[in-house]
């Protein structure tokens, strides 16, 4: 199993492909904050309402400073369909090697109905400007993470 992140951790550099192919890496938004969130597949319930929420909060998160990056091991063609069906905003990565998830500690063992299963584990990392770990957030529910987000880092809702 992959280590977790703790506060005060460098934050894993990395350089994924987005949606329309292009190359996004995390040195692109030094001086900036970012939420670097990991969901386990575009197009099903959990992550559709979770890329929902950050989109529908994009504004008041990057109000705040704060740039937001969601990471799956879907390829990028499957990314660019997420993005259109449910119109997001949000920039979406795709690691289908899963090195990214790994080095963020959000792929290993976890529990899926009751089952142990090795998998994508949906979490939540905060960088600060200078590329180190703020927040690190394992396990996370996809319904309601993002206003607790909003509340914990006190940002105001749209």
């Amino acid at each position: 199993m992959s280590e977790r992140l703790q506060p005060g951790d460098t934050a894993p550099a990395f350089t994924l492909p987005d949606a329309d192919g292009n190359q996004v890496s995390l040195a692109d938004h030094r001086g900036r904050k970012v939420i670097v969130y990991f969901y386990p597949a575009a197009l099903t319930p959990g992550c559709t309402k979770q890329a929902c929420d950050f989109t529908d909060n994009l504004q008041a998160f990057a109000g705040a400073g704060y740039d937001v990056i969601g990471i799956s091991p879907d390829k990028p063609e499957k990314l660019g369909k997420f993005r259109e069906a449910e119109d997001l905003k949000v920039t979406l990565l795709s690691d289908p090697d899963k090195e990214v998830l790994a080095a963020y500690g959000a792929f290993g063992e976890k529990k899926l109905y009751g089952k142990t299963v090795t998998g994508v584990i949906r979490s939540t990392v905060i960088v600060d400007e200078q590329g180190k770990v703020e927040h690190a957030l394992y396990n996370v529910k996809a319904t309601g993470h993002v206003a607790k987000l909003l509340r914990d880092l006190k940002v105001e809702a749209a």
